[in-house]
């Protein structure tokens, strides 16, 4: 979700995704978006160490599936309660409001429009 975030925002700001800085310049590799979604990544990382602490052994579910030629693997899932759960407090997260002021107006920002604002300014720079 970042990543998608984060594309639409260097797009916007007519910025080439795939022409990076710290990671290397490969072939179908958009390194733009992977060196500017570093910039959220600690942010991303505390709501998911958050959100993790209140996960429980019974909010999991297990499943064989097949792979390629007859074999099978166990991969272990979070149950479609706690998936929903997760993903609305996750697009919750990029409407939470930080203290850092707009270019444009205000005092606050949301998650979304800050990735958006930084966008703008990096392509001003």
């Amino acid at each position: 979700m970042l990543k998608w975030k984060v594309q639409k925002a260097l797009i916007n700001a007519k910025l080439e995704p795939y022409l990076g800085y710290l990671h290397a310049t490969a072939t179908g590799k958009p390194s733009l978006i992977c060196d500017f979604q570093e910039l959220y990544r600690f942010i991303i990382y505390d709501f998911l160490i958050k959100y993790c602490q209140g996960v429980k052994k019974k909010y999991f579910i297990t499943k064989i599936e097949e792979i390629s030629n007859g074999k099978t693997i166990i991969r272990v899932y979070l149950n479609d309660y706690k998936t929903d759960e997760l993903m609305g407090e996750f697009d919750e997260l990029f409407n939470k409001q930080f203290e850092i002021p707009r270019i444009r107006n205000g005092q606050k920002q949301s998650f979304d429009t800050l990735i958006n604002e930084e966008a703008q300014l990096f392509e001003i720079s």
